[in-house]
């Protein structure tokens, strides 16, 4: 069933010609109407010349000579014997497409670029030069010179290229957190090799989590193929972003575009001129994220954060002392406001450092450090959680569930040590409320409310004891991974 959204327009009784009424004022104060639109052909003449257009181009291996040639004489075969009528001159030899020689050079790609120093530094997006053998960089006034590739990031989308000039026209990097939404902003490259485009709209969002590595910025400004790496201009003449996507359903523009924030992408930049690559921190833990629920049952006022399910074994977070079902709601003090923002906060701390994480733990916070280790280049430093739900479990044994839908038995000494655990008991079967929510037999419960679960006893008795009005936080541990349920007793039944 399609799905409509609503949006509501708060209008107060004088725009609707009506009287005021007592005891009721309008929330905020009426702004001025708006005196006319910005004209940016200053803007446009003033930033224009430190905008590039970029080329690629790749060399021809003898190997892509055979296997075009190969493809030829099969399409001369396939025609031949399944496509019909012969050519005139019927018995000659086939004509042979011209075929391109090993080291020519063909294009490959174009994008776009800017000049961030007079002495040639250009950044532009890690996907317009990746894979290509040479850059071209080509100014306004038409000159054009052989880049070096200095270093690109592909998590991050940033790449940094040298020319050889001096006295270059070059942008000045601005703060895109001073950036408001409802801003004008202009962005100039080249759409399908079309060069020096401007197009203009306004911030859309700030901080978009597009599951990539940065936050973005989301803008209607008119991005298509040919704008990438091309820079995100305030009114101020100041660079805030780096064109980087587009939320398409067709391919092109459909109305919504992403910048990389220029303060990220300068910080990616500074390591890419220096040593060639990024190198980023690692705690060794998987995440999740936790719901409202949750939140409320382990005595959070609100639901930020991010959720401990996996600590990995000798990692910095191991030894630092973090542990399962900690919920960290800060990262060297600041706050962690939304699940992604801890991993992009490690990723942004340099190997070495030695950070504080401030986790909730048993109803009150703790502070846990750590020395923040080095991520593989292509690993993760966090992850979503969760377990498969719904999948089918063996026979149940005849034993009564629970309030929250558990029937449950003691881990064995062995289970323990195997696990690494000193108490918790095992799910041999669920019902009501704990089916509902996905939970199967062979989890292992860690915690209730804050609590450690010692056996199957002391869980049940405790059970027992819940307020049904109230839901209460099952840490469940499925496999290596452990995640916090929210669950709401059955009431007693008569």
């Amino acid at each position: 069933m399609k799905k409509t959204m609503i949006s509501a327009l708060v209008l107060s009784a004088a725009s609707l010609g009506l009287p005021a009424v007592a005891g009721f004022a309008p929330a905020y104060a009426a702004a001025p109407a708006v005196a006319g639109l910005p004209d940016f052909a200053d803007l446009v003449e003033r930033v224009g010349p430190a905008v590039v257009n970029i080329r690629t181009t790749e060399r021809i291996s003898q190997k892509d000579v055979d296997a075009a040639g190969q493809a030829d004489e099969m399409q001369e075969f396939l025609r031949r014997f399944f496509g019909g009528q012969m050519p005139r001159g019927q018995g000659q030899a086939p004509r042979r497409r011209n075929l391109p020689s090993p080291g020519q050079e063909i294009q490959r790609g174009i994008g776009s670029g800017f000049v961030v120093s007079a002495d040639g530094y250009v950044l532009t997006n890690a996907h317009v030069v990746d894979g290509a053998d040479e850059v071209y960089v080509t100014l306004t006034d038409k000159r054009e010179f052989k880049a070096k590739v200095l270093g690109a990031d592909a998590r991050a989308d940033v790449a940094v290229l040298k020319i050889d000039g001096g006295k270059l026209p070059y942008l000045t990097i601005g703060d895109p957190n001073k950036a408001r939404v409802g801003e004008w902003v202009i962005a100039i490259g080249s759409p399908f090799n079309l060069e020096n485009t401007v197009t203009s709209g306004i911030i859309s969002a700030k901080a978009r989590d597009t599951g990539d590595l940065l936050p973005l910025i989301q803008s209607d400004v008119a991005v298509n193929p040919g704008n990438s790496g091309g820079p995100l201009i305030n009114l101020r003449g100041e660079v805030i972003g780096i064109n980087s996507q587009i939320a398409t359903l067709s391919g092109g523009y459909n109305g919504i575009s992403f910048a990389i924030p220029i303060d990220e992408a300068m910080r990616v930049a500074d390591q890419l001129k220096k040593s060639g690559k990024v190198t980023r921190g690692r705690l060794g833990v998987q995440i999740g994220e936790l719901n409202k629920d949750v939140a409320e049952s382990l005595g959070l006022k609100n639901n930020k954060g991010a959720e401990v399910t996996q600590v990995e074994s000798g990692s910095p977070a191991d030894k630092g002392g973090v542990r399962v079902g900690d919920v960290v709601v800060k990262y060297n003090g600041k706050e962690i406001d939304r699940f992604a923002d801890l991993t992009r906060m490690v990723l942004g701390t340099a190997p070495g450092t030695k950070s504080t994480l401030t986790v909730w733990r048993k109803g009150v916070p703790v502070d846990v450090h750590v020395t923040v280790g080095e991520a593989d280049p292509d690993s993760k430093v966090a992850g979503r959680s969760g377990g498969k739900k719904g999948e089918k479990k063996d026979e149940a044994p005849a034993t009564a569930a629970n309030a929250l839908g558990f029937v449950v038995t003691d881990l064995t000494a062995a289970q323990k040590r195997e696990l690494g655990v000193a108490g918790g008991v095992i799910v041999e079967d669920t019902d009501g409320p704990a089916e509902a929510a996905g939970l199967r037999q062979g989890d292992i419960l860690l915690m209730l409310n804050n609590q450690d679960i010692v056996d199957a006893k002391q869980f049940n008795a405790a059970v027992a004891k819940l307020d049904p009005k109230r839901a209460a936080a099952v840490l469940v541990r499925r496999g290596s991974q452990a995640q916090h349920f929210s669950l709401r007793p059955a009431p007693a039944t008569k």
